[in-house]
């Protein structure tokens, strides 16, 4: 029995858990293992398995200086992926792979293996070329080639290496890297390619520099290794919808090979663990650390972008925004009403979100008090008198008219926000209320004319990027705070509107930043941005204002 035999073999009596296109994936190819136009000989295979699991020694912890251990997943692609053989040339069927696993289950080393056998084994004369987005990523594959050549060549006897490329000075067999920072991607002659995280690529530029420099090759080999991503409409996302129908039959392409490993649905995952080894091939080895994943469900059923972050990088279950950051539980709690009567003289902290003309434009006050947690919030917008009828806002549920007639929002002469009346509005409670402004976070975006009449009333302004970096840590402690029912916010209708408009988007990070829903324009979500705003600078000025207030 072969090694792909094998693994169908364990699919079929459940000594593996993998999901459809995978079981359908691997199907396919043993009926091809009949199909009279292919010849499977596996010599080639057996021979990297061989180099690999004898003298590719690894350089990360617990696995240092151990040869890899190839596990019978990685076996069975490697296997189809260099046996297929054409019947009517004997060249190699495979040009192109699709390899979609999820993080930490061993990807990299598998395919610096690989590398490291070419490097030293393979074909004499031979370019191999390390690609990603970015050359951080690119690097990664590209290192472990190195180290593994390090750790089996020490003295260098039949290979170098510089800064930029990997030899084998005998064979004159290179490896080198290429990214979005190369600064002239024509003009190389690979005979393969790893392309690492491909799901960071917005466009295919990358990938089409790369099949550009193997068009003189008979048997160029692309392998694409990667997780799922944030990228809508990318790269990925074309080439996943050409694996998917070659499997499932709607689009013939016997040169590419498919191998997904994917969740079923979202649903099995919070409620049957043995599903996770459906993106996760590598658990059942100890790989992929099965307590660590655990730890990290129970943080994301709690943290929305967390929860976010899991599903796409741990379960290969894409990610957009199409859900709300908060449910209407979590912000449409009961809470009193409140006024600044109640908190006359006291300090606090505000937060703005500007626009200049369509958008609304909000101030948010944010006050506490000694010994009691909950964060008292008042808001007021303002939105251009041309806006109050945008039909497309009302059918996203805007009500200005009625917001504008309760003392919600302030209407603004003809088609701009007049920004210098936002910084009016904050002095102002100084003088009816004798509440002071500690501090007023902003973005930098339509700010001049606001920050001039800020200064004249002496009012300290914080600049607050609209970036995940700066924005993910307040974003995520204002969805604690919802959630611990820790904020009253008046009840205020626009806010709510707001509110439940919010999206969160995710990148590689695992930071987030508020979006509207499915991107859509008139889901106005500047008032749940400015709350984000206000969270970051209550987070600047923390320690500060606590002094104030006496907390």
């Amino acid at each position: 029995m072969n090694n792909l035999e094998a693994y169908y073999n364990l699919i079929q009596t459940g000594g593996v858990v993998v999901g459809y296109y995978m079981r359908r994936g691997v199907e396919n190819l043993i009926s091809d293992l009949d199909n009279p136009a292919y010849i499977y000989d596996t010599t080639e295979a057996e021979r990297r398995f061989r180099f690999i699991e004898k003298l590719c020694l690894q350089s990360k912890a617990p696995y240092y200086n151990k040869p890899v251990q190839l596990m019978p997943w990685q076996k069975a692609f490697f296997e189809s992926l260099y046996s297929f053989k054409m019947a009517d040339t004997g060249k190699r069927r495979f040009t192109e792979s699709l390899l979609e696993v999820a993080r930490k289950n061993g990807k990299s080393t598998m395919f610096s293996a690989d590398g490291n056998t070419d490097l030293f084994v393979g074909a004499g004369g031979t370019d191999i070329c390390c690609a990603s987005n970015d050359d951080r990523q690119a690097k990664l594959i590209w290192r472990e080639i190195a180290g593994m050549r390090a750790r089996l060549d020490p003295h260098k006897i039949m290979t170098s290496q510089n800064l930029t490329e990997i030899r084998n000075d005998l064979k004159n067999i290179m490896v080198m890297r290429l990214s979005s920072k190369t600064q002239n991607k024509d003009g190389f002659n690979f005979d393969k390619v790893y392309l690492d995280e491909s799901h960071d690529m917005e466009t295919d530029e990358i990938a089409e520099a790369c099949w550009r420099a193997m068009s003189s090759k008979d048997e160029p080999l692309f392998l694409n290794c990667t997780t799922q991503g944030f990228v809508n409409d990318g790269y990925l996302d074309k080439k996943l919808k050409i694996a998917r129908d070659i499997i499932d039959g709607e689009f013939t392409d016997i040169h590419f090979l498919p191998w997904l490993y994917e969740q079923d649905s979202e649903q099995e995952i919070w409620d049957d663990e043995t599903s996770w080894e459906k993106s996760n091939p590598s658990i059942r080895y100890g790989v992929k650390k099965t307590d660590k994943l655990k730890r990290d469900i129970e943080t994301a059923k709690r943290d929305k972008g967390a929860r976010v972050h899991l599903l796409c990088k741990d379960f290969n279950i894409k990610q957009n925004t199409a859900e709300s950051w908060l449910s209407l539980d979590d912000y449409a709690y009961n809470m009193r009403d409140i006024d600044f009567e109640e908190f006359r003289g006291a300090y606090a902290l505000a937060a703005v979100d500007l626009s200049e003309t369509t958008d609304l434009t909000n101030a948010k006050v944010l006050i506490m008090r000694p010994n009691d947690k909950t964060k008292y919030i008042f808001s007021k917008y303002w939105i251009p008198e041309s806006k109050l009828t945008d039909s497309a806002d009302e059918n996203s549920g805007a009500k200005y008219k009625d917001w504008a007639r309760a003392g919600y929002i302030s209407i603004c002469e003809g088609n701009d926000n007049d920004l210098t009346l936002v910084a009016d509005w904050l002095a102002s409670l100084k003088k009816q209320y004798g509440i002071k402004i500690f501090a007023c976070g902003y973005d930098q975006r339509f700010s001049k004319d606001f920050l001039k009449r800020m200064d004249d009333y002496g009012i300290q302004c914080e600049n607050i990027p609209q970036r995940p970096a700066v924005m993910s840590s307040p974003m995520k402690w204002a969805e604690a705070d919802f959630k611990a029912q820790l904020i009253n916010y008046g009840n205020n209708p626009v806010d709510k509107w707001n509110f439940g408009n919010a999206s969160v988007m995710v990148n590689n990070l695992g930071q987030q930043l508020a979006v509207k829903i499915n991107n859509i324009p008139s889901r106005r979500i500047d008032g749940a941005v400015t709350l984000i705003i206000l969270y970051a600078t209550l987070q600047r000025f923390r320690s500060e204002y606590n002094n104030i207030i006496g907390g």
